[in-house]
């Protein structure tokens, strides 16, 4: 029986992961087995850190409105209390926008909040 080389499908093969890894620190980019390894768990670190971004950005859009919402004298569950009675439906990120660029329209929706609680 012919003996089977070293053929090209392999060398395609590593090749691809081998260019995932462009980058990587020591061996990490050079050797195929390292690599591979290396990228797998790379992927699965961006896989976590796609949701945990939107946790991060939320967490930032609350503190804003906690701010913002502290000057009149309201925290911020009580302010969203008073929005939900309200009927009022806007999403914290365009409740944080609008209390750093337009304070104005922020202080309408405050003093709505402030009336549905009572």
């Amino acid at each position: 029986m012919a003996r089977v080389k070293f053929g090209k499908v392999t060398r395609a093969r590593r090749k691809r992961w081998i260019k995932r890894a462009k980058g990587y620190y020591g061996t990490k980019h050079t050797n195929f087995k390292k690599a591979r390894e290396q990228v797998i768990r790379s992927m699965a670190y961006a896989f976590v850190g796609r949701k945990e971004r939107k946790r991060d950005f939320r967490k930032l859009w609350i503190v804003r409105i906690n701010a913002a919402v502290r000057n009149y004298d309201l925290s911020y569950s009580k302010f969203m209390n008073g929005l939900n009675k309200a009927g009022v439906e806007i999403n914290r990120k365009m409740l944080s926008e609008l209390a750093i660029h337009e304070p104005q329209q922020f202080e309408l929706l405050v003093n709505t909040a402030k009336k549905n609680l009572k």
